[in-house]
């Protein structure tokens, strides 16, 4: 499981990235120690950065790898645990929504995301691996809501929106 995140907080011209990175387990882990691992580092995540919004990638399946729902399944709940613990608001999105939102593409690839993200980050260069980019793109999107919502400026208190992809 590699489970990538982005943080984003609000600044005069748009957002500006605080951190990004990848939370990354071994094939060769069982699960619970994977779990661990992903726990240990959305909690790091957390405290560095103290955000308002955890935003997370909504849960899909296709048929022909539900192993692979199920492990997210299983990332997701410890994801919404942690942030339930330090009383931090989630807010999942679909990953078509935030492709739509990010490219104009629901059906984007990505290296269209990865495109995207540089340019609407104003990054020097392409965010990788591609889980950031996701991460990213997820964050850009949450917080343009909750921006949007709030008129211009975030909710008071709120730092960030760091996400976590998986």
């Amino acid at each position: 499981m590699a489970t990538g995140f982005g943080v984003l907080a609000s600044a005069r011209a748009g957002f500006a990235v605080l951190g990004s990175g990848v939370i990354a387990t071994r094939a060769d882990q069982p699960l619970e120690a994977r779990l661990g691992e992903i726990h240990d580092g959305v909690l790091k995540v957390i405290d560095a950065y103290e955000p308002g919004l955890l935003v997370v990638e909504d849960l899909y399946a296709e048929y022909r790898f539900p192993r692979t729902a199920l492990q997210m399944a299983h990332a997701r709940g410890v994801i919404y645990l942690v942030a339930h613990r330090r009383d931090v608001p989630v807010l999942a999105l679909a990953p078509a929504e935030v492709k739509r939102a990010v490219t104009g593409n629901g059906a984007a690839a990505k290296e269209q995301m990865q495109h995207s993200m540089q340019r609407l980050l104003a990054l020097p260069e392409l965010p990788r691996p591609s889980h950031v980019a996701d991460a990213l793109a997820l964050a850009f999107t949450g917080l343009s809501r909750s921006r949007t919502r709030a008129g211009v400026a975030p909710p008071p208190g709120h730092r960030g929106a760091p996400t976590v992809r998986l």
